[in-house]
C-alpha cells in the first residue's frame, strides 16, 4: 500500500480531484459573474426558462436561512467546514469511487462557498432557473455539486444492494 493511499485512502485521489474540479469551476464561474454584473438584481434572460443574475447569498443552499448579520456568517463557515471534515473522512473510507467522487464534490462545493463568505461576507448565487413568474431560488456551481453529490450518495445507499457494493 502506497503512502498516498494509506493517507487519502483507496479512491482518495479521485476523491479530491472531483473536489478541485467543483471548487476551480464554482470560483471561476462567480469571478465571470462578478466581472459581468455590477450590482445585485442585475442580470441577462439566456432562455425563456433561464437567467444568470447576481445575488448576495447570505444564508445556504437556494437561500435557505437568509438573515445576514456576522454571527450567522461564522456560524454558516463552522458548519460548512464542520461537513467538509466529516465528508473528508467518509471520502477516506470509501469502499467505492461513486463514494468518493459524491463525498469530493460535497467538500468542492462546501469550500467554495465557504470561500465566498470569507472572502465577499456572502456566496454569490447567479443560475436563475423559473417558469413564468416562478423562479428556483438562485444557486451557483456549489451548491449544485453539494446537491447532486449528496443525492447520488443517499439515492446509492437507499437503492444499491450491499452484495453489489
Amino acid at each position: 500500500m502506497s503512502m498516498l493511499t494509506r493517507v487519502l485512502g483507496r479512491f482518495g485521489v479521485p476523491g479530491l480531484l472531483a473536489a478541485a474540479v467543483i471548487l476551480a469551476a464554482d470560483q471561476a464561474s462567480k469571478a465571470a459573474i462578478l466581472g459581468r454584473f455590477a450590482e445585485a438584481g442585475d442580470g441577462v434572460t439566456l432562455l425563456p426558462f433561464f437567467n444568470l443574475v447576481l445575488v448576495w447569498n447570505h444564508g445556504v443552499s437556494f437561500g435557505l436561512f437568509n438573515q445576514g448579520g456576522a454571527t450567522g456568517t461564522v456560524l454558516l463557515i463552522v458548519l460548512a467546514l464542520v461537513i467538509t471534515a466529516a465528508m473528508a473522512v467518509w471520502m477516506r473510507r470509501a469502499a467505492r469511487l461513486i463514494e468518493a467522487v459524491c463525498a469530493g464534490m460535497v467538500i468542492g462545493g462546501a469550500l467554495g462557498n465557504v470561500i465566498d463568505r470569507l472572502r465577499l461576507g456572502a456566496v454569490v448565487d447567479f443560475l436563475d432557473f423559473h417558469i413564468a413568474a416562478w423562479h428556483w431560488p438562485a444557486f451557483n456551481v456549489a451548491d449544485s455539486g453539494i446537491v447532486v453529490g449528496m443525492l447520488v450518495l443517499v439515492v446509492d445507499g437507499l437503492f444499491v444492494k450491499p452484495a453489489t457494493r
